[in-house]
């Protein structure tokens, strides 16, 4: 996987020189394990709203961190000043912590094994870095999406926003392994609003197109080249907004659906993706969104969903927004099974954890230790975790024909999970009326609620690889001190049965 090659100007920082000073001093110091990250990661976003710029912001995150190991404990420290002076400090006060941590720690830190990696590199596949692009070509972009959306009467106003990133990192530890590496994101999005007078009502319709690591070729290259269809998309908002505005209330009960990928990576991402990290899974991680229902005593044994389900975890997916060559343990990035014939077989795991689990993966990581900044320890963290199609599938077409009576989903929007990752409830962008087989227009007010495993348990088909779209998002949250990271999950359209639809109105009293 090779994108434009690692950027010139990073590889003129002093990382290499530094890296050396740290783990030399804490080899000095006695640790058992020591690791130096180097980061520099820019972001850039800009906001458009009917035709005009509101603004734009450029930030940059750019320092180091070591992590050790010593009397069997972590110890952590960074620094932002890019001497040898620092570098070693910085070494000194991650022995410290490890010091005072080793007098309340119960168990020894042990890291799984690892092949070392002499001095390797990897970039994402991209074409045109985004942040080499003029903001004022960037900008006119948006300008014209939000003024193409507002030409249709129904439209009230329209908003458009892109946030870019290109992170740079370096790795290296005690062990021998150097990684440098490079990827780039976008997170395009468009918004159309608009109200209906009569009935009082205000909806808003925005963009299906998903966060990827792509460059700029995204957001202006052909659909067969690695661009969205934006005149598509943009072309037919209008009319699905005016759709949405004067489509009947949904009538509360059970209903078959049918799922587009727009809406179920959001609910693989936080009913699977979140429940099988095995942090949660082990109770290590609870105050942040909750332990898991999926715990480890069930790995084998737990009924997840239908056979038609088959879940991977894959930090090696092109284009994913977790995607990268090796994590921040050097270890190599993979792809493993997380459910398998509708059973759990796996988990997300980082070096510790492959150590304790040595039944799992042979006990090796599998590459899911990751930090958002130079700041940050780097904590376990989600993979690409997507719902994997039947080769043989269907098409959305034809599992929408196997419905009577029942409704579409398209788009995510709102949602809701208990701390367990077990009862749950999601919205969308827009819910079509199945009936006999066919699309009979919009619906409003529909919200789907379920038990994790009752849900995954009813669908009885996926579709095949043409309806698998990768979707995702930038901003899953997790830890303390919060970190933020950026995760895809691809999925098929998907027919579940019998799923209970609320009418978020009448809930609202409304």
């Amino acid at each position: 996987m090779s994108g434009l090659g690692i950027d010139a100007s990073f590889l003129d920082l002093p990382f290499r020189h530094l890296a050396d000073v740290a783990l030399g001093r804490a080899a000095d110091l006695g640790v058992t394990h020591a690791d130096f990250r180097f980061e520099r990661v820019r972001y850039q976003d800009l906001h458009v709203r009917d035709g005009s710029l509101l603004g734009t912001q450029d930030s940059s995150d750019v320092g180091f961190a070591v992590r050790v190991v010593h009397g069997g404990a972590w110890g952590f420290a960074s620094g932002v000043v890019l001497t040898e002076d620092e570098a070693r400090h910085v070494a000194e006060r991650a022995v410290e912590v490890a010091r005072v941590a080793a007098a309340m720690t119960t168990v020894p830190v042990e890291l799984a094994d690892e092949p070392v990696y002499p001095d390797v590199s990897w970039t994402s596949p991209y074409e045109i870095d985004p942040l080499e692009v003029p903001v004022a070509e960037k900008v006119a972009l948006l300008v014209d999406f939000t003024e193409r959306l507002r030409a249709h009467d129904v439209v009230g106003h329209a908003t458009a926003g892109l946030r870019q990133v290109r992170e740079n990192k370096f790795y290296a530890d005690l062990a021998g392994t150097r990684t440098t590496q490079q990827r780039v994101r976008l997170m395009p999005e468009v918004t159309a609003m608009g109200a209906d007078a009569e009935r009082g009502i205000f909806d808003s319709m925005t963009s299906i197109a998903p966060p990827v690591g792509r460059g700029w070729e995204y957001l202006v290259g052909r659909p067969d080249a690695g661009g969205w269809d934006w005149d598509a998309e943009l072309a037919e908002m209008p009319d699905l907004l005016a759709e949405k505005l004067r489509a009947p209330s949904v009538e509360a009960g059970t209903y078959d659906l049918v799922i587009h990928p727009s809406n179920l990576w959001l609910t693989i991402h936080e009913s699977i993706g979140h429940a099988t990290e095995l942090d949660r899974a082990l109770g290590y991680e609870a105050n942040y969104a909750g332990t898991s229902f999926a715990t480890y005593d069930q790995l084998g044994s737990l009924r997840y969903g239908s056979p038609v389900m088959n879940v991977t975890g894959d930090r090696t997916a092109p284009h994913g927004l977790a995607s990268i060559g090796w994590d921040d343990e050097g270890v190599a990035t993979q792809s493993w099974d997380i459910v398998k014939d509708g059973v759990l077989v796996g988990y997300q795991l980082d070096r510790v954890m492959g150590r304790q689990k040595l039944e799992l993966n042979d006990g090796r990581s599998n590459g899911c230790a990751y930090a958002d900044s130079p700041g940050h320890i780097p904590i376990q963290r989600m993979a690409n975790v997507s719902l994997q199609p039947d080769p043989d599938g269907p098409s959305t077409e034809g599992l929408i024909e196997r419905v009577e009576r029942g409704i579409y989903v398209v788009g995510d929007k709102s949602w809701s999970i208990d701390m367990q990752r077990y009862n749950f409830q999601f919205t969308g962008q827009r819910f079509y009326k199945i009936e006999d087989g066919r699309l009979a227009g919009q619906l409003r007010d529909v919200a789907y609620q379920a038990t994790t495993t009752d849900f995954w348990g009813s669908m009885e088909a996926v579709g095949g690889p043409e309806t698998y779209v990768l979707g995702g998002a930038f901003n899953c949250g997790k830890a303390q001190p919060g970190q933020v990271a950026s995760v895809s999950h691809g999925c098929p359209t998907a027919l579940f049965r019998g799923v209970r639809i609320l009418n978020t109105g009448e809930e609202a009293g409304k």
